[in-house]
């Protein structure tokens, strides 16, 4: 039996680091150069805005790392009624989109791309989030934790922001950054199994 490749996270996002350790997997981490400012989501559909970024950011890492290694990237977006929220420029703009958020449910996907050599998956996980009327003074709050700055769609469901969500439809995990069911069922594909 052959040994499985050794795993390299293509993110520093500490969030998907911490998932990722969930599966009890060893693994590095390894920051991917890849511009993601360079792809514009104006003509992709979600999915493929995510999917896309996900690929760029592996195969910018496995350019580098060659075939001894399997390597995943990862993208999240949050998506309302066809506008992309992606991470907020300033509190400012973290302001404009929790105001849309509020009251109302949206998407957040996630897409995943692992390379191991030739071999080539990519997928993506959506899950519908439901947010809870924000008052201003709550709003206000919020934003003053700083934890909207570095997030898409200007919010952290594994943070303060759970106290106005009451409802997820679909992975958890994909809302937080790293969808764990689709990624234990792509994990196979690479001879890696997670029991």
């Amino acid at each position: 039996m052959s040994t499985p490749p050794s795993l390299i996270l293509a993110s520093t996002s500490p969030r998907r680091r911490e998932l990722l350790a969930l599966l009890g997997l060893p693994f590095e981490v390894v920051a991917s150069a890849y511009d993601e400012a360079a792809l514009s989501p104006l003509d992709l559909s979600p999915q493929e805005y995510v999917m896309t970024l996900a690929h760029g950011k592996a195969a910018e890492v496995a350019a580098r790392y060659g075939e001894r290694t399997l390597i995943l990237g990862a993208d999240t977006t949050v998506v309302l009624d066809g506008q992309f929220l992606n991470k907020p420029a300033d509190d400012a703009d973290a302001a404009r989109m929790l105001r849309a958020l509020s009251g109302r449910t949206h998407q957040v996907y996630t897409g995943l791309c692992l390379i191991h050599g030739p071999n080539v998956q990519t997928d993506y996980a959506v899950t519908d989030v439901t947010f809870d009327t924000l008052t201003d003074s709550v709003l206000a709050a919020y934003i003053a934790t700083g934890e909207p700055r570095d997030k898409a769609g200007a919010y952290g469901i594994q943070g303060k922001a759970l106290s106005f969500i009451p409802g997820v439809r679909g992975d958890y995990f994909n809302v937080v950054g790293l969808p764990l069911f689709l990624l234990c069922r792509l994990l196979p594909q690479f001879g890696v199994e997670i029991w």
